[in-house]
């Protein structure tokens, strides 16, 4: 019975190679529909264990080596005795008459042994890497803030990190460099080999030149010039570090003119970077936005994008095309083995079939492909995950078959894990391998439902792919970010047209850079199209003043947010029975998300009807307009945040500027200034005398001469009228030899007529300031304003005679919500309330906005 059995099942599987062979065959050689035999019921044994093994990681990264060994050893009994009943069943089987052993009755004893297996090797890779947290003396030098001579490998490109404003002034530049330690020597003498993985941050100043390879018009730091695997020795402080992670401490590095280099990079990492410095050459000549980004779309340089550019992508949650993902090499691979949107249906496409290629030299082209872009990308983990995720594409490509793809993914998640264990704690992991499930499984059955309900197969598969991916992803993103994007899905279709020739066009014009620079500048010229597409994507999609919503930061919040998901999926499923329905609700929500001035006023009131002036809520910094007619406006100063002060002008419709006033130089007033240029005629930019801090200076005239926009002067006596509103320069004074304290005293002041309303600009004066403007000949004209828009953000520091002499109706402050500052002072406030003054201010009230005159002054916030 059981030898008949068995022979029944050999020939079945005999008969279904056979077919499987066939259908090779027959569609091997030609261009022809896969069989539908070749798909089937997902396998997901390699599931569990590729989830045991990412947990087990995640928790024995910081476990004792006890419970390392103990979770290791226990593992490894329990999976030996499920084997051994196993096998001791089928022995016993196989010895009874008539016994039949087919089938699968013995595969959750095989799984649950695969699992242990699994969880046992992961216990013992976490607890390897945290071992390397450990060992050596430097997690005890960091306890002690010792200082060091420490010889170190790099590991990764530096990067350069300016963090955003929070003040008068930007943050020391640092370039950041992930390294091993090798050696240590302390101030003892004593040297200690070891290898501790670190952060190493090295303050530099960067420095303006006459030389323009560099898109900022500064010479960068040599720091930044050094490639992974070199060596360098240098003098630091060590700290522990801020949060943990997957290093033992963070060096602080001291005289960082020039790195002292004791070990030159390897052939690999040379002929890497040669390539990267040639596609960075042959973007040179490309406009702003293109040249950033093409070299972060092709292999993840990101050393360009500005601060802005990178808020505008996570905005839009368009962040993956800025890093090394599965897509960029799946691309690349498209091209030898054909599209994935016919994979499914097609055994052979591409180029490989056209020339004759087999399978198996295809197969081996691909793995060059691969191995190619690790390296050139650097094989850090990032990396590696896309080219394990551009594997998974690769397999669904040769083979034309979804039931290998979930298997695929599994194993890379699996070894993954096994080889970085730090990639389980990893939340850009998290959503590579979240999007990936989200193609494999999610979007091929989204696809076919939009199809049955007749949308076009090329538009179903892209909304499908964008829908699906943001379905999983959006939670996590939501715990970073504590914002849910409501132009992602858009965003991501407008762009994935763009994406594959810049990015085709980016990878040839970096494999000719090298032999052939023209020809390379011409093939970045023609990916600048599209890279300039997707960047003017993710910055319209960012200024929208819908662009998103606000949600909690946390895993509750996600926990809220997939269940909104699931709430909307359903209710979509029925929506799309009533495409009048569908259609009502895609109004409502482009209504939401552009918010057209004329309907925001209507539904919320803001801005008022008729105001005057407007106060935006730009966090803590100065951004206010004056109203100068139907969507224009004269704008005085522009906060710390471009996005802030672009979403402030276009919710009060402001599409033409004659002029905008920057009082100082501080980043406060004036690193949003690319958010009041885009989009919007400007006349000129006004700016005090003072050049001081420099590179903000130099920054406001960059910004200028990008967009063709003068720049004067500002002094003492100027007069301006446009429309109905005029004003007149009442600081700084003219005179030359007089030099202002620091760049708060020299702020324009601003004295405005709007109608029969009088508004006083301070700027970010300071009491010196202030009294020497009460003696200056514009004096006797600040008596008894409407508005005034209290200085420096309404510091404890004002001249009481000052605020005497204006005796403002209404005081308007620009403060940031909770800043370390203690702006607005509760004196100041206090003793404006006393002269009668109504104080209003952004960090309670929002943005502001004046109204009317006379008896008739009001003020209403958004």
């Amino acid at each position: 019975m059981r030898e008949e059995g068995e022979g029944y099942d050999d020939r079945r599987d005999e008969g279904r190679r056979g077919t499987r062979a066939a259908v090779h065959a027959a569609s091997g050689g030609r261009l022809g529909a896969a069989h539908p035999r070749q798909e089937g019921p997902t396998d997901l044994r390699l599931v569990p264990p590729a989830l045991a093994a990412w947990a087990t990681s995640a928790v024995m990264l910081d476990a004792a080596p006890a419970w390392v060994t103990g979770t290791t050893v226990g593992c490894l009994v329990v999976a030996g005795v499920l084997v051994t009943l196993r096998v001791g069943r089928v022995g016993r089987a196989r010895r009874v008459p008539g016994a039949m052993t087919g089938g699968r009755s013995g595969w959750p004893a095989v799984t649950a042994a695969a699992v242990l297996v699994c969880v046992a090797a992961a216990a013992v890779s976490a607890g390897l890497h945290g071992a390397d947290l450990r060992r050596g003396p430097l997690p005890g030098l960091a306890e002690r803030y010792a200082t060091v001579i420490a010889e170190a490998e790099i590991t990764s490109d530096p990067r350069l990190v300016r963090p955003r404003v929070r003040g008068p002034a930007p943050a020391p530049t640092a370039v950041l460099i992930e390294a091993d330690v090798r050696r240590v020597e302390t101030r003892d003498g004593a040297t200690v080999v070891t290898r501790t993985p670190v952060l190493m941050v090295v303050d530099v100043e960067r420095r303006r030149s006459s030389s323009s390879a560099s898109s900022a018009g500064d010479r960068p730091s040599p720091w930044l010039a050094l490639l992974p695997s070199t060596r360098v020795r240098v003098t630091a402080r060590v700290v522990p570090p801020a949060d943990g992670g997957d290093i033992a401490a963070v060096l602080r590095v001291r005289d960082p003119e020039v790195p002292e280099v004791v070990g030159e990079p390897s052939a690999a990492q040379r002929l890497a970077g040669r390539l990267r410095a040639g596609l960075r050459e042959a973007t040179d000549g490309l406009a702003p936005d293109a040249r950033a980004l093409l070299p972060g779309l092709v292999v993840g340089d990101t050393a360009r994008i500005t601060p802005e550019l990178d808020e505008a992508f996570k905005e839009t949650d368009l962040a993956h095309t800025l890093a090394v993902s599965g897509s960029n090499l799946t691309i690349i691979l498209v091209l030898l083995v054909g599209p994935p949107g016919l994979a499914q249906r097609v055994e052979r496409r591409g180029l490989a079939p056209r020339l004759g290629i087999s399978l198996r030299t295809t197969a081996l082209l691909g793995g060059a492909l691969t191995l190619g872009f690790v390296i050139v990308c650097r094989p850090d983990p990032s990396v590696l995950r896309a080219a394990a995720c551009g594997a998974v594409a690769l397999l669904a490509l040769a083979t034309g078959r979804r039931r290998s793809l979930i298997p695929a993914l599994a194993t890379a998640v699996l070894l993954l894990v096994l080889y970085d264990p730090w990639l389980s704690r990893s939340y850009g992991f998290l959503l590579s391998v979240l999007a990936t499930g989200a193609l494999l499984t999610l979007a091929p059955r989204w696809s076919a439902a939009l199809r049955a309900r007749r949308v076009p197969p090329r538009l179903a598969e892209a909304l499908a792919a964008a829908a699906a991916a943001q379905a999983l992803c959006a939670p996590v993103v939501a715990v970073l970010s504590a914002r849910v994007s409501l132009v992602a899905v858009p965003c991501n279709l407008l762009v994935e047209f763009a994406i594959a020739p810049a990015t085709v066009l980016g990878f040839a014009a970096l494999a000719t850079a090298p032999w052939a620079m023209p020809v390379a500048k011409a093939l970045a010229w023609c990916a600048g199209w599209p890279a300039g597409w997707i960047a003017d994507v993710a910055r319209t999609g960012a200024a929208l003043p819908g662009a998103g919503v606000d949600w909690p930061g946390s895993w509750t919040g996600a926990a809220l947010l997939a269940l909104a998901t699931v709430a909307l999926l359903l209710a979509g499923r029925r929506l799309l029975r009533h495409p009048w329905w569908c259609g009502a609700c895609g109004v409502l929500l482009l209504l939401a998300v552009v918010q057209p001035p004329p309907l925001t006023r209507v539904v919320t009131g803001w801005p008022p009807p008729g105001w005057r002036f407007a106060m935006c809520d730009v966090g803590q910094g100065d951004a206010t307009v004056l109203a100068a007619g139907a969507g224009t406006g004269v704008v005085v100063d522009a906060g710390p945040d471009p996005v802030l002060v672009d979403r402030c002008l276009r919710t009060l419709g402001i599409t033409r500027i004659p002029l905008v006033v920057l009082t100082h130089f501080h980043a406060d007033h004036v690193a949003g200034l690319p958010g009041v240029l885009r989009g919007r005629q400007v006349g000129a930019i006004e700016t005090t005398a003072y050049q001081e801090p420099v590179d903000q200076a130099e920054f406001v005239r960059r910004e200028a001469a990008a967009r063709g926009v003068s720049v004067t002067r500002a002094a003492a006596g100027e007069e301006r009228r446009t429309g109905g509103l005029s004003w007149r320069v009442v600081w700084p004074p003219a005179d030359p030899t007089v030099v202002p304290e620091g760049p708060n005293d020299a702020s324009v002041a601003l004295l405005v007529r709007s109608a029969g309303l009088r508004l006083l600009l301070l700027g970010d004066l300071e009491p010196p300031a202030q009294r020497a403007l009460l003696r200056s000949p514009a004096g006797p004209l600040l008596g008894g304003v409407d508005v005034l828009k209290v200085a420096h953000h309404g510091s404890a520091y004002q001249d009481p005679g000052l605020l005497s002499r204006a005796a403002p109706r209404l005081a308007l402050i620009s403060a940031g919500a909770d800043n370390t500052y203690g702006h607005p002072a509760p004196g100041t406030v206090a003793a404006l309330r006393a002269m009668g003054a109504v104080v209003l201010s952004t960090d309670r009230d929002g943005a502001l906005a004046v109204t009317g005159e006379g008896a008739e002054l009001g003020v209403a916030g958004d």
